[in-house]
């Protein structure tokens, strides 16, 4: 005879941990999930190419630092030692009256050609949209071999359209009823920086006006004809719907011909070997080649680079905090 049967109690079920239970995330109805562990490999990929891009740039700006604070001329050039000065490059540079003018001389052609290089190359992204095809690509070849063309052989014809007795430019001023004969566009500093804001613009506007124009082709034309409907006209779409998708590129754009136009060199010192007159033509760019190559005195010239730097990157400042706030947004 067997007793009753006996029932082992099951034991109760453990409760889920913590990461496993629902809704316990941080907004209370995710699970919350583990972080992958970082791989060193693609920081070890990176390594090589930062090492590089770090002795590439760093090297050089270290020594021109150097050099800023140095006695350097002509003697050490053949061996015999430089003499540390500290600041007094800079206290020297920051008490000449000159370096504050060429300052300003460079701040002026600047902004001006970096303005009308923006307005000029906008304006031709803009025309070649509504471009049949054929007199796009004519255009687009015009504007292509401009900018390929070597900057000193492209100069040596500007030279001859300025000319003050075979130019074209007099010849056809003078017909016009102009008293232009035997002008000379490079003896005066005003009209020596029309000559060479010309050069430049004609030169910079290739880069701006296919830059710009790619950009154009993303621009939705379900949008703009959403707008045509609405009622807005070629104003409002260019000023709502165009010009909001072209502006990080416009940034980008701008910032670019801001650093390129600030630190012009050869169009400058070519059009005062041509005839300008170098005190009253200098940039900041052929001032420091003057003082360092044409003067011997490279401690200064290191000097007042570095006071370039620090205005390139003044003047640059406000273009990266608007592309860092246009990425956030």
């Amino acid at each position: 005879m067997t007793g009753p049967a006996t029932t082992t109690p099951r034991p109760a079920p453990r409760p889920p941990r913590r990461a496993d239970r629902p809704g316990d995330g941080r907004d209370g109805d995710r699970p919350t999930r583990r972080r992958r562990p970082r791989q060193p490999l693609p920081s070890g990929l990176l390594l090589p190419a930062l090492l590089a891009l770090a002795v590439a740039l760093g090297y050089p700006l270290v020594r021109q630092v150097v050099l800023s604070m140095q006695e350097f001329g002509l003697s050490q050039q053949f061996g015999r030692p430089p003499s540390w000065v500290g600041l007094e490059n800079y206290r020297e540079l920051v008490t000449d009256p000159y370096l504050w003018k060429v300052t300003v001389r460079s701040l002026v052609f600047c902004l001006v050609n970096a303005g009308a290089t923006m307005v000029v190359g906008t304006g031709l992204a803009l025309l070649m949209r509504h471009m049949s095809r054929p007199v796009r690509l004519v255009l687009q070849s015009g504007l292509l071999l401009a900018w390929a063309m070597p900057v000193v052989a492209s100069l040596t014809v500007w030279q001859w359209l300025f000319d003050t007795q075979y130019g074209v430019v007099n010849w056809l001023l003078t017909r016009l009823g102009g008293d232009y004969e035997g002008h000379a566009w490079l003896l005066e500093p005003a009209s020596f920086f029309l000559v060479a804001t010309v050069v430049i613009v004609w030169m910079s506007v290739p880069f701006v006006a296919f830059t710009l124009y790619a950009a154009l082709t993303q621009v939705s034309e379900d949008t703009l004809e959403a707008a045509e409907i609405d009622g807005a006209g070629p104003v409002q779409r260019l000023r709502h719907v165009i010009l909001p998708t072209l502006r990080p590129v416009m940034l980008v754009v701008g910032l670019l011909q801001i650093i390129w136009d600030l630190r012009v060199f050869t169009q400058i010192y070519v059009l005062q070997k041509a005839g300008g007159t170098t005190r009253d033509t200098n940039l900041l760019g052929t001032y420091i080649y003057r003082l360092g190559i044409g003067g011997g005195d490279f401690g200064m010239a290191a000097a007042v680079a570095i006071f370039m730097l620090a205005l390139t990157v003044l003047l640059t400042a406000p273009y990266v905090r608007a592309m860092l706030r246009q990425e956030e947004s």
